[in-house]
């Protein structure tokens, strides 16, 4: 099966919408086993990270209630 970006981003608002926050480590983890490592890149830091277009998707789905924990790695509801 072909998931889209929207399909990912849509998992990780149900996620944080159930568990109250989701962690990146964990996210990349799944989303690498359950949609494909078509979402998962590599920054310049060395580090993994979920594509451009998932991002995109996931700001506008959760439009502004959820945010980006910098020292938790982690995003979570507001």
């Amino acid at each position: 099966m072909e998931y889209t970006p929207q399909q990912v981003a849509e998992w990780m608002v149900e996620e944080i919408r159930f568990k109250g926050n989701l962690y990146q480590s964990d996210a990349i983890q799944y989303v690498r086993e359950n949609f494909g490592e078509d979402f998962v890149f590599v920054n310049e830091n060395g580090n993994a990270s979920l594509s451009k277009e998932v991002k995109k998707a996931f700001r506008k789905l959760h439009g502004g209630r959820i945010a980006w924990d910098r020292d938790g790695f982690m995003w979570a509801w507001t």
